[in-house]
């Protein structure tokens, strides 16, 4: 298994290539190298044959060049895919992708959140949320959404390790400690 300081390693490298001069964009490159992924997940087969010292460097080399002319990959991806094999890392590359996307989200100044709420939001209130953490963080906001119905309303918003509160459950809790405390 390959460690969390080489896959931000390799993530940081590859965002150093997508947002220098190549002109590409990363977006682009992170459909790409997700749809190789999925190819790569979906068959145990090719993971045992990327992934065996059986197999010769060169074969293995010859493997994902196909697949990645298949797919119709660019360039970037597909010798991202290559360095990956070349240096056994390629069983890495689900949180290699997850680890590039937040590399890029950094440089476009871009912040994670993770927002809970106790049923489906509309359109018009992920904006609003949306909005208010962009004024709250300073950046943009690129939100993921989840329903939890044990916060029985309301929304958590966590972005890093700062958590905004605004549901019924932690209004609860908040005035349970603040009776304990009187």
């Amino acid at each position: 298994m390959t460690s969390s300081v080489i896959v931000s390693r390799y993530a940081s490298a590859l965002a150093d290539v997508v947002t220098g001069p190549s002109g590409v964009d990363p977006a682009q490159v992170v459909q790409q190298l997700r749809s190789f992924e999925v190819l790569l997940v979906g068959s145990v087969a090719l993971q045992n044959a990327l992934a065996t010292p059986a197999v010769a460097a060169g074969r293995k080399r010859a493997v994902v060049r196909k697949l990645a002319d298949q797919l119709g990959l660019g360039k970037i991806a597909r010798n991202f895919l290559l360095v990956l094999t070349d240096h056994r890392h390629l069983g890495a590359l689900t949180p290699l992708i997850d680890a590039f996307e937040i590399h890029l989200d950094e440089r476009l100044g871009f912040v994670r959140a993770e927002i809970s709420s106790a049923r489906d939001l509309e359109e018009r209130q992920k904006a609003g949320l949306a909005e208010q953490l962009a004024r709250l963080t300073g950046k943009k906001v690129r939100a993921r959404y989840a329903v939890e119905p044990e916060l029985i309303g309301g929304v958590v918003a966590r972005i890093g390790s700062t958590v905004y509160d605004g549901s019924v459950r932690g209004q609860l809790n908040a005035l349970g400690r603040k009776l304990a405390a009187e």
